[in-house]
């Protein structure tokens, strides 16, 4: 049985990073025939990256639906990794995607949506609660028999990025400080990056006798990270993780909007995405952790916090003053 894979945005952080994945990790490209990656900006950095890699990239020309029927048929692939852009129709463009995909008869698709979207307002966090509707349009297709996309789903709610938490590395250098808008009590729990890849690069290149394993098909898989943590819990475990003194600033919304605009070079969609998951913890929404998934499906543990920081220990940990003299040509 044959399977090659299709995945979309690969010009962002998830994308590659689950292409990279499949066509490096042994465990996974032996299971896979093809990795052909989609992208708005087929000539970003990443983009020549994963094709020096093996992986096909193919320009993402949204806009027209029977062109992107066109595009799915000529790249061969029977397994979509359907992640939405990073763009402000990042709706419209998923929308789009999923109707050529029926049309295009991909038999399995892997969505990589939200956690906490279920929970979000659509008043107070419509770009959260946008994941609810593309859910829906995903699996929708599972209920009509003539159509080869609903024969394999799964959906994947990625929780809040660890490597969101990057964003605020300047502060954490400079003044040793953990910048962020959740409020003084509530907690959430952030899953680093590669942990959501582990598990859609397991979907992605299982196999079972409908497509996608058996173990997979048709779950709706929520993922965060192991440690549910108000903010001074975080910033314990940065301090214990890096050896230095880190703590926590509760912040306004309106001071981390003048912090994502300064220091996130993202989408404008992407920002307001951030400042919604932020109101989500400040409402108590995100109280609870989610890790049997990852379990189920890998066999290990994710990663924990202090893991997180010791990985990018060099980001938050503050400059060393002859290092910085060093670095301004002084």
């Amino acid at each position: 049985m044959s399977r090659n894979v299709c995945i979309t945005a690969v010009d962002g952080q998830t994308g590659f990073v689950i292409a990279e994945l499949l066509v490096t990790n042994p465990d996974f490209s032996k299971k896979v025939d093809s990795v052909t990656g989609l992208s708005l900006h087929p000539t970003a950095s990443k983009c020549k990256e994963l094709a020096k890699m093996g992986v096909k990239i193919v320009p993402h020309k949204p806009g027209k639906e029977r062109d992107m029927v066109k595009t799915l048929k000529e790249t061969g692939c029977d397994t979509l990794c359907l992640i939405p852009p990073t763009h402000k129709e990042k709706y419209d463009i998923t929308v789009e995607l999923v109707e050529a995909a029926k049309k295009a008869n991909v038999e399995n698709v892997c969505f990589i949506s939200s956690a906490g979207c279920d929970l979000a307002d659509p008043q107070k966090q419509p770009r959260l609660r946008e994941f609810i509707e593309l859910e829906t349009l995903v699996l929708s297709a599972k209920g009509d028999a003539e159509i080869s996309l609903g024969n394999s789903p799964v959906v994947i709610r990625a929780g809040f990025y660890a490597e969101n938490l990057l964003l605020y590395a300047p502060q954490a250098q400079k003044e040793g400080i953990l910048p962020l808008p959740i409020g003084p009590t509530h907690k959430f729990a952030p899953i680093a990056l590669g942990d959501v890849a582990q598990v859609a690069a397991h979907v992605l290149s299982g196999k079972g006798q409908h497509g996608f394993d058996d173990k997979h098909r048709g779950q709706l898989m929520v993922l965060t990270g192991p440690m549910l943590a108000a903010g001074n819990e975080l910033a314990t475990a940065a301090s214990q993780a890096l050896s230095v003194d880190m703590n926590f600033e509760n912040i306004s919304e309106a001071e981390a909007k003048k912090v994502l605009h300064s220091q996130s070079h993202s989408d404008d969609s992407e920002k307001q995405y951030l400042l919604e998951y932020y109101s989500l913890v400040r409402e108590g929404k995100t109280n609870y952790i989610c890790t049997t998934a990852f379990v189920n499906v890998t066999g290990s543990h994710p990663m924990e916090p202090t893991d997180f920081f010791k990985v990018y220990a060099e980001e938050f940990l503050p400059e060393h003053p002859k290092k910085r003299q060093k670095m301004d040509g002084k």
